[in-house]
């Protein structure tokens, strides 16, 4: 029997966004100083935003992929009325009321500027000779934009897919890292306590984040550390990862039913659901060893919160950009809500290092008091444009439907 989404939105949050009711003091761990900025919204009348995209070409261009299928253009300021790619015949069917499915990942070439190429992750049907009871499959595809402008839709070339058993835990993070290979987070299947083991599976691609070559002769690049596309394992759901110039990898894995984490990713590192979820074990009745049955150790988070602050974090990227002296070398990332509902998105700043390993955030303390503000929406993602400048996605709405997300964008407060 093919597996649907749990139709309870409230029963939903708690096996596939973490779950539990918010406490209405939220806990942190305070880096000592909190940072006052603001937000410009730079585009709204968008659905369900989930990508960002900022082409190296000198234009100034955002590309912004909503999770039903299009990849918008923002222009001069202006939402552009033909789309960079518009998959959303491709997609499976997707509940308004709340999904996970959709077009999850958007990343450009470092070349793009020259060839056009850039690839996108996305929820397709479920494809021929996959497990019959299976929800759906994923695939990541390149396309060509010769133009820069528009792309050929013949131009699609599938490089892989990925028959998930259930609808939730997608990841769908896509990345090029320094070294020039393109880097894809994958959730562990889904359900809840990751009840296929996926995570703890590094011969799976489910629960891992991918590093592939899309130059090379081959897609696994030779000094990959199991042999095989997987880079690192032992991961839940990480929605949301970037890199960074000095600190590398750093991706936020969605929690369970208590905690929310980011990593720093290392190559071949386990980092332990489901095991542990953050630093604690996920089954407190059982002992949590120190290493998985492989031998490999588990490798603990640089953050850790619990449901106290937020369901879901959404990982960010750290601020080298020149607006705001203040927020320079800190780690900006999110949570989607405090409560399923209404939207209640947080944005926090984490100051790298500090004791036990974890480190310290506060909350940004946004001083405009309009309907642009990230506390009135759901945080669906972050992005960075070429000056090295912050965005944040957002969202009204609970699920896919609708025209109430927006691109905003982080200012100096005032």
């Amino acid at each position: 029997m093919r597996r649907h989404l749990i139709a309870a939105a409230a029963l939903f949050v708690m096996t596939a966004c973490g779950g539990g009711t918010p406490a209405e003091e939220a806990i942190d761990t305070p880096a000592g100083e909190s940072i006052t900025v603001d937000v410009e919204t730079i585009a709204e009348g968008l659905t369900a935003p989930t990508a960002f995209a900022a082409p190296d070409d000198g234009t100034g261009r955002l590309f912004i992929g909503e999770q039903t299928g299009a990849v918008k253009v923002i222009e001069d300021g202006v939402v552009r009325a033909d789309p960079l790619l518009d998959v959303s015949s491709e997609l499976v069917e997707l509940a308004a009321q709340y999904d996970e499915r959709g077009l999850l990942g958007l990343a450009l070439h470092p070349d793009f500027a020259e060839n056009g190429r850039f690839y996108i992750y996305y929820s397709a049907p479920l494809a021929a000779g996959a497990p019959a009871d299976f929800d759906h499959t994923t695939v990541l595809a390149e396309y060509s934009a010769p133009d820069g402008q528009t792309a050929d839709p013949g131009s699609a070339n599938v490089l892989m897919t990925f028959d998930q058993p259930y609808a939730n835990h997608n990841g769908g993070q896509l990345a090029f890292g320094p070294d020039g290979m393109l880097y894809l987070g994958l959730g562990d299947g889904g359900s809840a306590g990751d009840p296929l083991n996926n995570g703890q599976n590094a011969k799976t691609p489910l629960g891992t984040i991918l590093r592939l070559d899309v130059d090379g002769d081959s897609l696994i690049p030779a000094d990959n550390p199991f042999g095989t596309e997987v880079y690192a394992y032992g991961l839940r759901n990480p929605y949301r990862f970037s890199f960074d110039e000095e600190l590398g990898l750093l991706a936020g894995d969605v929690g369970q039913n208590e905690y929310e984490e980011v990593n720093i990713i290392e190559a071949g590192g386990n980092y332990g659901w489901a095991i542990r979820e953050a630093t604690h074990c996920y089954s407190p009745e059982e002992d949590c060893p120190a290493t998985a049955e492989s031998g490999d150790p588990l490798l603990p988070p640089v953050i850790e919160y619990d449901h106290d602050l937020g369901l879901s974090v959404i990982g960010g990227y750290v601020y080298r950009g020149e607006a705001i002296p203040a927020l320079q070398g800190r780690y900006v990332f999110g949570d989607w809500s405090r409560s399923f509902l209404p939207p209640q998105g947080h944005v926090f700043a984490a100051v790298p290092g500090g004791e036990d390993g974890l480190w310290g955030f506060d909350p940004l303390i946004f001083t405009g008091t309009g309907s642009g503000q990230p506390g009135r929406y759901y945080v669906t993602g972050f992005g960075m444009d070429t000056a090295g400048e912050l965005y944040i996605l957002a969202d009204s709405n609970v699920g896919p439907t609708g025209t109430g997300g927006a691109v905003l964008k982080i200012v100096p407060a005032g």
